[in-house]
């Protein structure tokens, strides 16, 4: 059984290639570098782009189940791709169908085979974004403090998606993921300052101060993210999923857990 996991050099899948390693599975990455990608010893490197679908009927050749990234603009073509090359099944990274990615959940959906939809809500790593204004000041600035969410560390999604592609015991669900606790910003705030030892301050700007000093470290996607992410969260009825220690049967990351994990980064 050949995993092709796609995405390889991102965030979450290079997580992924690591759990499926770890597990001893056999492990084909996609990359659009092979040369500059330093995958692990043990994985078969292969050259593509989600982005290319031209690219990519090599890389599937052989390949029984896949990990697919979100890439809304060509999943269609990618899913008709996986089809004909065989691929039996996809675990996917995506989102409600009304959501951002749900192109992606109805793309797969539609493709004819078999799928587990990974849904993950906030990532902890979103908050690295504040570590300049911590590092320099220790405070976080931001228009809602009252925004909730049970942010997810990526680590956690990998551990997921590896455990759903080695066996067939989640076929046809979507999973919600979660973390394990519901937080405000203000309170994710207060966490970072219980890693660093130091109080980190929650002060309270306007929505156009938000997006003008987060536009430095987002680039043009700082306004979409205040706007649909931080907003959203004000009235956000935020459900805790139990899916991480149900698929791994190991719990959840906590929000403080990962902060001591990465307190360098916010101390600078």
């Amino acid at each position: 059984m050949t995993i092709l996991v796609t995405g390889a050099t991102g965030n979450i899948g290079r997580m992924v290639v690591d759990h499926l390693l770890d597990a001893g599975a056999p492990v084909r990455a996609l990359t659009v570098d092979p040369a500059r990608a330093a995958l692990p010893d043990g994985v078969e490197v292969a050259r593509g782009n989600l982005r290319r679908p031209e690219t990519l009927p090599a890389a599937l050749a052989g390949v029984e189940r896949l990990y697919l990234a979100p890439t809304p603009d060509t999943v269609v073509d990618v899913l008709t791709l996986a089809r004909e090359a065989g691929v039996s099944y996809v675990v996917d990274l995506s989102g409600e169908p009304e959501s951002w990615w749900g192109s992606v959940t109805t793309a797969v959906e539609d493709s004819g085979i078999a799928w587990t939809h990974l849904w993950p809500g906030d990532f902890m790593e979103n908050s690295l974004s504040w570590a300049p204004g911590i590092a320099a000041a220790r405070t976080v600035r931001e228009p809602y403090p009252e925004g909730r969410s049970a942010p997810t560390a990526m680590d956690d999604i990998a551990r997921v998606a590896a455990a759903c592609l080695l066996t067939d015991a989640h076929v046809g669900r979507a999973l919600s993921i979660t973390g394990p606790e519901v937080l405000t910003r203000v309170e994710l705030a207060e966490r970072i300052g219980e890693a660093l030892g130091e109080p980190v301050v929650f002060e309270t700007v306007t929505r156009d101060v938000a997006v003008a000093e987060m536009t430095e470290v987002m680039g043009p996607e700082a306004e979409w993210y205040v706007d649909t992410i931080l907003a959203g969260a004000v009235d956000n009825p935020v459900q805790v999923s139990t899916a991480i220690e149900d698929v791994t049967g190991k719990p959840a990351t906590t929000f403080a857990q990962w902060a001591r994990d990465n307190a360098a980064v916010f101390r600078g």
